[in-house]
């Protein structure tokens, strides 16, 4: 499982919109948790692209709907909401949409279960967690090692939290055997402050938050700088896939998708915070405190979002060690036939 799973979604209300349920018996089990969709407002060729919901991940795809880039590279896009990337993928493979945005992580693993897909574009370059103490624990705790012998809070065993604390133990030299970890969901923030649990695995907003109350970060994987330190350097996230056998007829499609993404990656980077938050289908960001979720974006933005959408495979790599040091994928896994570099370029 993914970052970027049912629990981090924030999936719009039904009332948005219900253009997004699908036919067939098989295909309507396995997308339950689907509950709307939005259709960028424009005339072109019909595009049904199904995302996670969480809100870092989908920053691109909601500037190139709202500011108008699908529109202006001939396409209809209609952005479908699902709970997680899982379902996302789900979509894709069972040829309920044409096209799937999800993190890295859950493409390999289904590419390694034989699903028939290929990657084309990215639009994020960094996993979406940080590694923190509790405020109680930031003097005894410095660094990774020292992890060694504590309880690390992650939402579940195999996800994705937990995959980048075993890659991260590994470069650190730490025996991962010598930690314990307590699977807590994804709401880490409470425990963490009242020193129930040592360190974890947190996203934002709640990194700000732990940081305002004294928490120490160890690694945040969201900024380039401790990637590039930690991680060795970008570790391939966010992306779009397609079922391999219609590559040949959406080619012209996927190139304008690529275009029109690679915009939006651009026009992020001058956008206000306000403009940013403002992307979003207001029923995504009820109940958020907007203004700092803006501010959030701006901090972010540099180091999340890659300046194209060309794959990095190097970084690509980095991500299926990690899954393969964590026992999601085997050892020996070949993912160089995932990635299509041939639609935008390697």
């Amino acid at each position: 499982m993914s970052c970027c799973d049912e629990t981090t979604a924030r999936v719009p209300d039904r009332s948005v919109s219900r253009r997004a349920m699908f036919k067939g018996a098989a295909v309507i089990a396995s997308l339950l948790p689907m509950v709307g969709a939005r259709r960028a407002k424009a005339q072109g060729t019909p595009v049904k692209l199904a995302y996670c919901s969480q809100l870092l991940c989908g920053v691109p795809y909601e500037v190139a709907r709202s500011a108008g880039y699908f529109k202006q590279h001939g396409l209809d896009v209609e952005l479908v909401y699902t709970r997680g990337g899982g379902a996302a993928m789900q979509a894709l493979v069972g040829g309920a949409v044409d096209y799937a945005a999800t993190a890295l992580d859950v493409a390999i693993q289904a590419y390694a279960k034989n699903a028939d897909i290929r990657r084309f574009v990215t639009t994020g370059r960094l996993p979406l967690f940080a590694v923190v103490t509790a405020p109680k624990s930031a003097s005894q705790i410095t660094s990774v090692k020292d992890l060694e012998g504590k309880t690390v809070g992650v939402s579940a065993l195999g996800n994705a939290d937990h995959a980048l604390t075993l890659y991260l133990l590994k470069q650190a030299g730490a025996d991962a055997g010598k930690v314990q970890f307590a699977t807590m969901g994804v709401n880490l923030l409470e425990a963490l402050r009242q020193g129930q649990i040592e360190a974890g695995l947190v996203q934002e907003p709640a990194l700000t938050l732990l940081k305002r109350s004294g928490a120490r970060v160890l690694v945040n994987a969201m900024d380039l700088e401790d990637a590039n330190k930690y991680l060795g350097g970008s570790f391939e996230f966010m992306g779009v896939a397609v079922r391999t056998n219609e590559i040949a007829r959406r080619k012209p499609e996927m190139i304008a998708l690529g275009k029109a993404l690679g915009d939006a990656l651009k026009g992020l980077r001058t956008m206000s915070g306000e403009q940013l938050v403002g992307a979003f289908p207001k029923a995504m960001t009820t109940g958020l405190d907007t203004k700092e979720f803006g501010e959030i974006l701006v901090r972010y933005r540099s180091s999340l979002y890659p300046e194209t959408v060309k794959i990095d495979l190097n970084a690509a790599k980095r991500v299926a060690q990690s899954l393969i040091v964590s026992g999601l994928v085997k050892p020996g896994t070949d993912i160089s036939g995932l990635h299509d570099t041939t639609i935008i370029g390697g």
